[in-house]
């Protein structure tokens, strides 16, 4: 009998408008990574004060940021496993609602406080987004197809960094900072109207039960975490016994999530997966280099309109590079790795982004502006070398039936790396500013004193309260900030070396014969 054929299990209505389906997944993945690109535009107009921003602090800046990727990452378990066990198109409809509900209130934020709440509430939404763009994917095309998609659809990435900052630009020329956020709500009406009537909806035919104690746990754990790290870096003394016993208890409590896990028969993440050291090294892959490129974008930001002066909109066209990079290459990474096999790629490609987070680490005040755009266009060069690689790796060591939860770990992943990165990076950058302005402060005064020697901008608005006393204070600030992100810059290079040897160590070289993933192993097995 051979009719138990993989491709037989894609309706022949659905396989015909699989490159159409894709077009309305890449729109809904637009807007969560978009929302992310244009804050990092907005941080430097945020943090002024009333009435242009709110004034917030850098420890708020990255707090909204991090309450959208905490919230985001912490639910992404829960929303593959709903998304398998509901159907995927249901909990994709859901989560554009509240992602387009909390964008719509964000907007209209009228401190620090409510713009985090209302951060969080729209990564609640972007959870169950996320993961089931992929897992769609998954079951809307065939095997030998699903690498082409994945690399359009890790394009589409790029496409949203490109758009982000510039649209952020356009926006916070013309309008107030809320119109970063209320610009979703159209992408939103949009992309749920296409969805309703074009992606078919499907489900794991034998779902796990939901685990409410593992999401408990993996959400604490986290949000102390990376609260304590970004505490360290506020008060620029990471022996602070409040900041050591918070990180303590956030690690506690992920290695009882880890324990409850092993321990329990329907867990949120399934252990044994993380047996097989290829799906490790590839998920490990994608925490590191999130870990490394969003400390370094929170940043650049600073760098290229604090200390170089540049608008919103100039700064979001110069980091077009990194964007167009990923979208020009994410679709060919399939080519390099038939040609190379993933070890050499991914490890290429790792070793190419510590390279130019190298080069961050020899930039100054006048150096010239296109040699940063060359580093921005290899940084993107590089991602999309890894992204394309390790996404179809970890997309097809599942079986087709969890691609809702292979997806979810992907997702998890990145957005855990890119929150620590934030934290982990933004406080190095707090601490080695602090260190570098504090004996420059005296003429502060003493009342202000701890929040000037903060961020850049701190400094940057007490002087200019100051008047010409203030005036003394702007070298001085420029130069910390410029030691800060070379320190900050080559600890996030070594962290994508550190990924560099993951790879290098455990990802497979080039297959001698076509891969197969577990189903089709089945198969042959069955010598069907």
């Amino acid at each position: 009998m051979t009719t138990a054929v993989p491709h037989s299990r894609i309706p022949e209505a659905v396989h015909r408008r699989r490159w159409a389906i894709l077009g309305v997944l890449m729109l809904s993945l637009l807007i969560v990574v978009l929302d992310n690109s244009i804050l990092n535009v907005a941080i430097k107009t945020i943090s002024t004060p009333a009435p242009t921003g709110l004034g917030a602090t850098q420890s708020e800046l990255e707090w909204a940021i991090n309450a959208y990727t905490l919230v985001f990452a912490g639910l992404l378990f829960t929303a593959g496993l709903l998304g398998d066990r509901l159907g995927r198109k249901k909990v994709l409809l859901g989560g554009l609602v509240v992602f387009g509900a909390g964008s719509a209130l964000a907007a209209f934020s009228g401190s620090p406080g409510q713009l985090i709440a209302f951060r969080a509430l729209m990564g609640l939404g972007a959870a169950f987004v996320m993961p089931a763009t992929l897992a769609v994917l998954m079951n809307v095309f065939e095997r030998e197809e699903q690498p082409k998609a994945i690399g359009i659809w890790a394009g589409g990435v790029g496409l949203a960094i490109a758009i982000g900052p510039i649209t952020g630009g356009v926006l916070l020329d013309h309008f107030w900072w809320g119109s970063v956020f209320l610009i979703n709500v159209p992408i939103v009406v949009l992309a749920l109207v296409l969805m309703l009537w074009l992606v078919p909806d499907s489900r794991d035919p034998n779902p796990g039960r939901i685990d409410p104690i593992g999401v408990v746990l993996s959400v604490i754990g986290l949000v102390l975490l990376v609260y304590g790290i970004i505490k360290g870096g506020q008060l620029a003394d990471f022996t602070d016994a409040t900041v050591l016993a918070t990180i303590g208890a956030g690690l506690a409590v992920l290695v009882a999530f880890v324990v409850f896990e092993k321990r329990s028969d329907h867990p949120s993440i399934d252990i044994t997966y993380f047996k097989n050291k290829v799906f490790s090294a590839a998920i490990g892959a994608i925490g590191l280099v999130f870990f490394a490129l969003m400390g370094v974008t929170f940043f650049s930001v600073f760098y290229t309109q604090s200390v170089r002066g540049y608008s919103p909109l100039q700064t979001g066209l110069l980091m077009l590079p990194l964007a167009a990079a990923q979208l020009i290459f994410a679709p060919r990474a399939r080519l390099v790795v038939d040609r190379f096999g993933n070890k050499a790629t991914t490890t290429g490609g790792m070793l190419l982004i510590a390279a130019m987070l190298s080069a961050f680490a020899f930039l100054e005040a006048d150096t010239p502006i296109w040699l940063l755009e060359v580093i921005f266009f290899l940084m993107g060069t590089g991602m999309a070398h890894i992204m394309t690689p390790t996404s179809v790796v970890i997309m097809q060591a599942l079986p087709r039936e969890k691609a809702g939860s292979a997806s979810a770990l992907s997702n998890t992943f990145r957005q855990v790396g890119g929150a620590l990165g934030i934290a982990v990076l933004g406080s190095v950058l707090s601490t080695a500013y602090r260190s570098g302005i504090e004996s420059h402060l005296g003429a502060v005064p003493a009342g202000v004193r701890h929040t000037a020697g903060e961020s850049i901008e701190a400094t940057l608005g007490v002087a200019a309260k100051l008047g010409p006393r203030g005036d003394a204070l702007v070298g001085p600030a420029n130069d910390a900030f410029l030691h800060a992100m070379h320190v900050t810059a080559l600890w996030g290079a070594g962290v994508a070396v550190v990924g560099a040897v993951v790879v290098a160590l455990y990802l497979p070289g080039r297959p001698t014969e076509p891969q197969r993933g577990p189903e089709e192993q089945e198969l042959v097995a069955a010598g069907e």
